[in-house]
């Protein structure tokens, strides 16, 4: 039994859910186990798919399987059966959620406010201090770092690109 992959009685549960399907091609089909063992490594270790141990089989044939299992919604079906068994045994509080956030990716603009405020005037610096001091925010809060990150209007000729790059067609 190697580190990331599923034990005789964790497979027992899963197996009725994954997929038994016959190779379309001249080859036989992997066995699911192992391409279901090949995905939760690259969940757990984070690593490209390219990095896949031999031992899974080929990284494409792991991938194509991931993705078309998740596609099909096989992945939400196991965590359902989990939950079943976990709340059958009374281990699971249902009253009680949380969501990690170090795995939440926000988009870039969740950091700051929009370039333009709604009357349709660009903001500044000074308009964007005086707003927070207003709101009671410190100078050192996050307000500040984010008005550094955000450009101010451009004060070249409408138009006309500063770095402009030459086609070598």
């Amino acid at each position: 039994m190697k580190r990331h992959e599923l034990m005789d009685e964790q497979w027992a549960l899963v197996e009725p859910i994954v997929p038994n399907r016959p190779a379309r091609t001249g080859r036989p089909a992997r066995d699911r186990r192992i391409i279901l063992n090949g995905i939760f490594w690259i969940l757990h270790t984070g690593a490209p798919w390219r990095d896949l141990p031999e031992r899974f089989g080929p990284w494409q044939t792991v991938y194509h399987h991931f993705a078309k299992w998740r596609r099909e919604g096989i992945f939400e079906e196991i965590i359902q059966c989990l939950q079943i068994r976990l709340d059958d045994r009374g281990l699971i509080d249902w009253d009680l959620w949380c969501i990690d956030g170090a795995n939440v990716r926000a988009a870039r603009a969740a950091a700051g406010a929009d370039k333009k405020v709604s009357s349709g005037t660009p903001t500044n610096r000074r308009t964007t201090h005086w707003a927070a001091a207003e709101a009671g925010l410190d100078r050192n809060s996050i307000w500040s770092l984010t008005v550094a990150a955000l450009p101010l209007p451009s004060k070249s000729r409408p138009g006309r690109s500063t770095n402009r790059r030459k086609s070598k067609r």
